[in-house]
């Protein structure tokens, strides 16, 4: 236990761990992971990019549901397409991603034998996952579209269009969807804290060969090491995710043109 403690520096002031640590850091060096027994950062290189990609998939999944769905229901707020979203919104969110994930490996996998259950071996393997992740981003950014929406076509300057003679379509196209977009946008940056909460719990279920799923690993295997790393990725993402949000949202506005 001694020479354990003396190879990883646990010997020494807390300060001097601390400002080596920091070192390291610097260097992109995060130790060696206990289990794997090789380098934190290649670990999580490796895993990054298939959570990446994951979080992709639910991005561009909620994308196609909410948007159609939002400007739907925002074009006749109180309608039956606002209605009927609604209650599919609330239901939707109030379901957790894994109960979500479980139901549609039970429906599609299970039942029709249609898509694969576990790990990445294809694109088809993606469809699943993206699908529990999308369906709970979409249940909150379908209403952020279509509230959206609802105040672009009741503000000021969409009757005013109307007045110069543009027609309805041009309307909506050029002005209304662009003024709609900001907010949604934002939303996308807020995805993220749910992305990073969803990508743990869904790639556990579906056995992803993700940074989540590594994480519960290292933590169940009590792998200090990875577990540093694999959160310190996760919140730089989140950092970094939303200062790219932050810069769309400057060459969007139609303020700052």
């Amino acid at each position: 236990a001694e020479a354990v403690r003396a190879e990883l520096g646990l010997d020494r002031p807390w300060w001097i761990q601390l400002s080596a640590w920091l070192g390291e850091l610097a260097t992109f060096d995060l130790g060696r992971s206990h289990v794997y027994g090789s380098p934190v950062i290649d670990e999580v290189v490796k895993q990054l990019k298939y959570s990446l990609l994951l979080a992709g998939g639910a991005v561009l999944a909620s994308l196609l549901i909410a948007v159609p769905v939002g400007i739907a229901a925002g074009m006749q707020p109180g309608g039956k397409v606002d209605r009927v979203s609604l209650a599919l919104s609330i239901f939707l969110r109030a379901v957790p991603a894994f109960a979500l994930g479980i139901v549609l490996v039970l429906v599609f996998a299970v039942q029709l034998g249609l898509m694969p259950v576990a790990g990445f071996r294809g694109p088809q393997h993606l469809v699943l996952p993206s699908l529990t992740l999308g369906l709970g981003l979409a249940a909150v950014s379908s209403r952020v579209v279509r509230d959206a929406v609802a105040d672009a076509m009741s503000a000021e300057w969409r009757l005013f269009s109307r007045t110069k003679g543009l027609t309805a379509r041009r309307t909506v196209v050029n002005h209304v969807l662009r003024n709609a977009s900001l907010p949604v946008v934002a939303y996308v940056g807020v995805q993220g804290a749910y992305l990073i909460e969803g990508v743990v719990i869904v790639e556990t279920v579906f056995a992803w060969p993700g940074i989540g799923h590594s994480l519960v690993h290292a933590i169940f295997g009590r792998d200090v090491a990875m577990v540093q790393g694999t959160a310190l990725a996760l919140g730089l993402i989140y950092v970094g995710l939303n200062l790219v949000i932050d810069l769309v949202c400057r060459l969007i506005d139609p303020r700052s043109a």
